[in-house]
């Protein structure tokens, strides 16, 4: 649970910190991440800095539900 990749045209310079904010059913998500790997045109790979006590259980609710759905793959390539 170190961090995610974020699906994005939008680029952004590795080392980079930004602000995330997730509204899902497991409840509001915020967390600060540093962009460790950039994909032009692809995405970012962030590795997460910072994230509240109460954020955490709702990250890992929210990772553990997308993990049991069709839609995404347990090995993805």
């Amino acid at each position: 649970m170190g961090g995610l990749f974020v699906e994005t045209e939008e680029a952004r310079d590795e080392d980079v910190t930004i602000r995330l904010d997730f509204l899902v059913q497991e409840g509001q998500i915020r967390a600060e991440a540093v962009v460790r790997h950039v994909q032009p045109g692809r995405g970012l790979g962030l590795k997460f800095t910072a994230l509240t006590e109460k954020d955490g259980p709702r990250l890992m609710a929210l990772m553990t539900r997308l993990r049991s759905s069709p839609q995404f793959p347990a090995n993805p390539k």
